[in-house]
C-alpha cells in the first residue's frame, strides 16, 4: 500500500505550448489522393514527402544533378534484375548518358548471354540440382568462357570480351544484352567474379587465370570511375548483397590511396530485404563524415521501374 504521502504532487508537471515544439510530420509532406492526372508524373508528385518516399526522391534528385553536372552515376547490379526483366530500362539509362558505367558480378553476364542468345534465361536450381545438371548448359560455358578466353588474351577485360563477342556473333536477341549496349554506347562495364560461384566454372573451357585477370582489368576500370566521384557522383547498388559492395569498398579505398579525393557523393541501395554489407559498404562508410546513404527496401520488379521512370520524369 502506497502511503499518501508518497504520491506523486503532478500540479508541478512542467507543460510547453504545442505550437513552438518541433515535428516531424507535417501536412505539406502528405500524400495526395488520385486526380484526373493518370500520368507518372502525377503519381509521383502525389507521394508523401515522408521516410522512404523522400528518400527515393533525394536520390532521383542526386542522378539528375550528377547527369546535369556531367559527374559518374555508378549502377551496380545483382543478377536478379536481369532476371526480373529489367534490362530494357538499364538498357534505356545507358543510352540517354544517365549511368556511366555498369558493374556485374559473375552470373549477371550468363543471364545477360542467355537473354541474348535465346531470348529466355533461368533454370530450375532444384530439379537439376538433383540430377547433376545444375548449370551445364554447352552453349552458356563454351560462349562465355572462350568470350572471356580470347577477350582477355588480347587485352580486354571479361565486360568488354563478352559485349563485344555477343555483337561480333549477332546473336539473334543482343538488343536485351546490357553488355552489348554498353560496348555501343560506350558505357564502361565491369564485371567481378568469385571464382567458384558460377555455373560456367564447372566446365572444361574455364581457365581461372583468365577470367582472373579480366576481372582485375574490370576492378582496375572500375577505380578510375570511383576516382572521379567527387562532388557530386552517384553509386546505386540494386540487389548485390555481398561481391559488388566488397568491390565498391576497395576501389572506394584504393582510389583515395592514391591521392584522389573521393568525398561528397551519394550512394544508394535497393534490395529485397536489409542486408549488412550493402549497408556497411555502400550506405555507411563511404559516405561517412561526407556525402549521403540511402537504404530503399522493395522488390526490382517494382523499385527499379519507378527509379528510372521517376529519373526521366525530372529529366
Amino acid at each position: 500500500m502506497i502511503k499518501s504521502k508518497s504520491m506523486l504532487d503532478l500540479s508541478k508537471v512542467k507543460t510547453y505550448n504545442l505550437s513552438k515544439r518541433k515535428s516531424k510530420v507535417n501536412m505539406a509532406n502528405f500524400c495526395q489522393i488520385p486526380t484526373k492526372d493518370k500520368s507518372f508524373s502525377g503519381f509521383y508528385r502525389s507521394l508523401p514527402n515522408i521516410l522512404k518516399a523522400q528518400d527515393l526522391r533525394c536520390v532521383v534528385e542526386a542522378v539528375v544533378s550528377a547527369h546535369k553536372k556531367k559527374k559518374p552515376v555508378i549502377f551496380m547490379m545483382g543478377a536478379h534484375v536481369i532476371k526480373c526483366g529489367l534490362s530494357p530500362l538499364v538498357i534505356d539509362m545507358m543510352h540517354k548518358g544517365v549511368f556511366s558505367c555498369i558493374c556485374l558480378n559473375g552470373a549477371g553476364i550468363i543471364h545477360d548471354f542467355e537473354l541474348a542468345f535465346q531470348g529466355k534465361t533461368s533454370e530450375d536450381v532444384t530439379a537439376e540440382l538433383a540430377k547433376g545438371r545444375f548449370g551445364m548448359s554447352r552453349q552458356t560455358a563454351e560462349f562465355l568462357n572462350n568470350a572471356i578466353n580470347e577477350g582477355v588474351s588480347r587485352g580486354k577485360g571479361i565486360g568488354y570480351a563478352v559485349g563485344e563477342k555477343i555483337g561480333k556473333d549477332k546473336l539473334k536477341f543482343r538488343d536485351l544484352s546490357i553488355l552489348y549496349n554498353a560496348i555501343n554506347y560506350g558505357v564502361p562495364v565491369t564485371v567481378h567474379v568469385a571464382v567458384g560461384t558460377d555455373i560456367i566454372h564447372q566446365h572444361p573451357s574455364f581457365d581461372g587465370a583468365f577470367t582472373g585477370k579480366g576481372s582485375q582489368r574490370d576492378f582496375h576500370a572500375l577505380v578510375r570511375m570511383v576516382s572521379q566521384l567527387d562532388k557530386g557522383g552517384v553509386v546505386i547498388n540494386f540487389g548485390s548483397a555481398v561481391v559488388l559492395p566488397e568491390v565498391f569498398l576497395k576501389a572506394l579505398n584504393l582510389s583515395r590511396n592514391l591521392g584522389f579525393r573521393v568525398k561528397d557523393f551519394t550512394t544508394a541501395t535497393f534490395d529485397m530485404i536489409h542486408h549488412y554489407r550493402p549497408q556497411q559498404n555502400i550506405v555507411h562508410r563511404p559516405t561517412y563524415k561526407s556525402g549521403k546513404g540511402y537504404y530503399i527496401i522493395g522488390h526490382h520488379e517494382i523499385m527499379l521501374p519507378m527509379l528510372v521512370w521517376a529519373i526521366n520524369e525530372r529529366l
